[in-house]
């Protein structure tokens, strides 16, 4: 729709399939399953279904940080879940998770096996369970769940709001771009103001709180997520840099975002993880 042309919502809303954009094929106002397919089930306690999304790196990223400590009992497989081929919507995957979003995680050492889906709250589920990147005293505790839930209640701005208007639309509208621009920055300023006191979002101690910011920030100012550096002024979040660049050399980070990745250079490429090995290259 032209901007010229003003839009009037009808009474009741109708959806069309294959209405534009790059998602088109995929989006749907209904849940459920489209077809009957199992998920596959390797040898580990831990079963994710992800892609190597910001949202799925955060749980790689975890897991491998869990490894790195000596938690065998994080040993996991990384099974790929490709979203742009409505994978999300197999039977097997959406009784993992019923919002057929990636990442979804099946934990086997429970009886029943538990399901956590959301990336929030697997992070939370991992970081209990193995008393790890999850501050204990009460208040340190709260500043840690505050930023992660912070994450979780921004990022449909900058991913479902900046990151459709901007990079995905069939049509570049102004009004959307400006408001979710707006929004992304001022999202950044409150990082960088954070930041500019502490080592960590929560202060001198690495948290889950990081990982799950860090893929959408970190990628953001770091890397090409959207090819929107230029556009808003990213080199300008002094603060956000330095913490993103610090994150980016741990060696659990490195490995963790290339698991289930399917796109970007091959020597990246990592669609299944099953064990470590599988990473050292």
């Amino acid at each position: 729709m032209s901007e010229s042309k003003a839009y009037v919502p009808p009474q009741v809303w109708t959806w069309e399939p294959g209405n534009g954009g790059r998602f088109a094929n995929i989006n749907r106002p209904i849940a459920g399953a489209t077809h009957d397919k199992a998920l596959p089930r390797g040898e580990h306690p831990l079963q994710l279904y992800s892609l190597a999304t910001p949202n799925g790196i955060k749980v790689t990223v975890l897991l491998e940080e869990l490894l790195a400590l000596g938690h065998s009992g994080a040993e996991y497989d990384a099974w790929v879940i490709n979203i742009l081929e409505g994978e999300q919507f197999s039977s097997g995957f959406v009784d993992v998770n019923p919002n057929s979003k990636i990442p979804a995680l099946l934990d086997c050492s429970t009886n029943p096996p538990a399901r956590v889906f959301e990336s929030g709250a697997i992070l939370f589920y991992l970081a209990e369970k193995f008393g790890e990147f999850l501050p204990r005293a009460a208040g340190q505790r709260a500043e840690c769940l505050s930023w992660l839930f912070w994450q979780m209640g921004s990022v449909p701005y900058l991913g479902g709001g900046f990151g459709h208007f901007y990079a995905y639309a069939p049509e570049k509208l102004e009004y959307p771009i400006n408001r979710f621009t707006m929004e992304v920055k001022r999202q950044l300023d409150v990082l960088d103001r954070n930041l500019a006191e502490r080592r960590f979002l929560c202060g001198e101690d690495y948290t889950i709180a990081d990982m799950a910011n860090w893929p959408w920030y970190g990628g953001l100012v770091l890397e090409t997520l959207y090819d929107a550096q230029e556009f808003l002024d990213v080199g300008s979040y002094t603060h956000v840099n330095r913490w993103a660049r610090e994150i980016a050399e741990r060696p659990a980070v490195q490995r963790g975002r290339r698991v289930n990745r399917i796109w970007g250079p091959e020597e990246d490429h990592q669609p299944e993880r099953h064990s470590a090995q599988d990473l050292d290259r």
